[in-house]
């Protein structure tokens, strides 16, 4: 396809995206050229848009953002054979090569040769957007775009929670982030017996509940919340906690709030490393830990998609914002000053969807 489109892409080496007009981009053999529908702003995007440490370290300008989408292929290469144009679509956020040993374990989402939309290649925060075959799932037209767009970071819940079952089991989530909360909707509706979510910001707690929380704590209060998880269970602990504030502290409070024989999750990335004695916080106690990083490509999806059409989970309370692409630093406000009420963000490159 022949034309320009906007793009929010990173040019300098500060804090700080650009709207900019740009071509469309071609595509090769094996790729689709899909029309973005909607996509959301990610907590990394957040790093690469204030230009902080870990951003200078992880990617290089210029570039496109965004990796959460969903749209419409309007263009398909020649070797394309599942999916044509006219198909609705979303994506995972990986680019896998699909041949090397990691691959061939069925672990693609850490593939030796990985790259990421957004990261290591144009992404999605522009009206059209590269995609390889490879990395496309089909949507149900009953799926809403804002919903498609958001189903990445859905998956990475999915994964976090389910990489075990919970059902009858008593599920304690760090964090208030929309993985966070997110969770909490994955373990409600895969049946925990009860769903504890610890936070800071209010409004995200009530959110909070809405996707099915049972308990929230805000660390601001008063109230000791570790101890309150053991009083509640005899002393005992929870039988599932997932971390994913990426705080040391509630890292070790995690470890504090599991019982002997639970489980662990790992989601969320630390500042810096984490002091742990292991012998009492792991070995001991016979704890699982398991770490996440993204989601299976593609079991986690089929999950994904389940849940959804089960009428079991629904994401769209964590949705707080829609925005057209060219109000895309007011998403970016929204999420980094202020009471930090707005959580997914969705722009909207061609319209309102």
């Amino acid at each position: 396809m022949k034309g320009t489109m906007k793009a929010v892409r990173k040019i300098r080496s500060e804090p700080g995206f650009d709207l900019v007009e740009v071509g469309i981009p071609q595509i090769r053999p094996d790729e689709t050229l899909v029309k973005v529908m909607s996509t959301a702003i990610c907590g990394s995007d957040i790093h690469f848009y204030n230009w902080d440490e870990y951003a200078q370290k992880r990617i290089k300008p210029p570039l496109t953002l965004g990796h959460e989408f969903s749209g419409e292929i309007v263009e398909v290469g020649a070797e394309v054979r599942e999916f044509k144009v006219g198909d609705y679509v979303t994506a995972d956020s990986h680019i896998v090569c699909g041949v090397c040993e990691v691959c061939k374990m069925g672990l693609q989402h850490i593939c030796q040769n990985l790259k990421i939309f957004g990261n290591d290649a144009d992404g999605s925060f522009a009206q059209y957007v590269v995609v390889p075959e490879t990395s496309l799932w089909p949507l149900s037209r009953s799926v809403h775009p804002d919903i498609g767009g958001i189903m990445e970071p859905l998956g990475g819940a999915v994964q976090a929670t389910l990489i075990e079952p919970v059902t009858a089991k008593y599920v304690v989530i760090y964090g208030d982030g929309p993985m966070a909360l997110l969770a909490a909707g994955v373990a409600r509706a895969s049946g925990a017996r009860k769903v504890s979510l610890i936070g800071m910001v209010p409004s995200r707690l009530e959110v909070a509940k809405r996707m099915g929380a049972d308990a929230v704590y805000n660390i601001q209060d008063s109230v000791d919340y570790v101890q309150a998880i053991k009083d509640e269970t005899r002393g005992v602990g929870a039988d599932v906690v997932i971390e994913m504030a990426g705080a040391p502290a509630s890292v070790k409070n995690a470890f504090d709030s599991v019982r002997k024989g639970g489980r662990v999750t790992l989601f969320g990335i630390t500042p810096k490393p984490v002091e742990l004695d292991i012998n009492f916080a792991i070995i001991l106690r016979q704890v699982t830990v398991r770490g996440v990083a993204g989601r299976h490509m593609w079991d986690t999806w089929r999950l994904v998609d389940g849940l959804l059409a089960s009428g079991q989970l629904d994401p769209s309370p964590v949705i707080t914002h829609r925005l057209p692409l060219d109000r895309f630093d007011e998403g970016f406000k929204l999420l980094t000053t202020g009471s930090r009420e707005g959580i997914k963000i969705m722009l909207h490159p061609n319209g309102t969807p």
